[in-house]
């Protein structure tokens, strides 16, 4: 299987005080309390907190090799000495 074979369902968004949830179908529910996440350009990856980036690791094979091929990439910018 790769990556644009991996199944996606709709969730809904909503407002909790001043931060965005999201309502995880049963399916996809965590253990714990507490789970990881974090923002890979306009992605959003959640992993449970006790196996943490692992789980992504150790499913690279999943992309295929042309994966994100023609991207665009940009420019380095030159940004001087930090302490100077």
């Amino acid at each position: 299987m790769n990556i644009y074979e991996v199944e996606m369902e709709t969730v809904k968004i909503f407002q909790s005080g001043n931060s965005q949830a999201i309502r995880l179908p049963k399916k996809y529910r965590f253990e714990g309390n507490e789970a990881l996440i974090s923002k890979v350009g306009d992605a959003v990856i959640i992993f449970p907190q006790q196996k943490g980036w692992k789980n992504f690791f150790d499913n690279l094979e999943m992309f295929s090799d042309d994966f994100m091929v023609d991207r665009n990439q940009l420019q380095i910018q030159d940004r001087g000495e930090m302490f100077e």
